[in-house]
């Protein structure tokens, strides 16, 4: 019976652990260090669990597969949960020989914010968008540079920090969060 469900067990804990740690990093990365911290102490006792259940049954191949098992259902998992959460803020920058009328139109009537630039390019003349918009609208302005400028060349970095964004009704927090996140919103508050 132990033959089974000590790596079953294994199993699921490196599915809980293996999340935590890749929202974690996640969270690291856009300076929230209190959520960072709290998660990395879950990840770690979980992992001590899975890991000494692997020192007490070390005859047990089937520990050694659904650990690693574990490990990689667990990165896909996390990649998923890291992608939903789409916590924080990205710079978009856009380019194109065209010009952006079009999309600059769409750009405002959503009350996304932008800076546009006259640019030379290796080629020649260019125009340049700057945009910093937070992540969840991401896919939003990937789908209206997809519509609307097909040639364009866009390239998005996270952010770690921003002040504050600048549209076109004035200047906005990029502080609201969405109530099902109240533990982290408490937390992010108090870093």
């Amino acid at each position: 019976m132990n033959w089974v469900v000590i790596p079953t067990l294994i199993f699921l804990a490196r599915l809980i652990d293996v999340p935590i740690s890749t929202v974690r990093v996640m969270f690291i990365g856009r300076g929230l260090r209190n959520t960072a911290t709290l998660l990395g102490f879950f990840e770690v006792l979980i992992w001590l669990i899975a890991i000494s259940q692997i020192f007490q049954n070390l005859n047990n191949w089937l520990c050694y597969v659904t650990y690693a098992a574990g490990f990689a259902a667990g990165t896909y998992i996390g990649m998923l949960i890291e992608n939903k959460l789409a916590v924080g803020n990205v710079i978009i920058r856009i380019i194109s020989n065209n010009p952006f009328q079009v999309l600059i139109s769409e750009l405002s009537v959503r009350g996304f914010g932008y800076t546009y630039l006259p640019a030379q390019g290796s080629q020649g003349p260019a125009n340049l968008i700057f945009m910093v918009i937070r992540r969840k609208r991401l896919n939003e302005i990937i789908q209206l540079i997809k519509t609307n400028m097909p040639d364009a060349f866009y390239t998005i970095e996270d952010i770690q920090y921003v002040s504050e964004i600048f549209s076109g009704s004035g200047i906005y927090q990029t502080a609201s969060r969405p109530s099902s996140f109240r533990l982290l919103n408490f937390l992010r508050r108090r870093k």
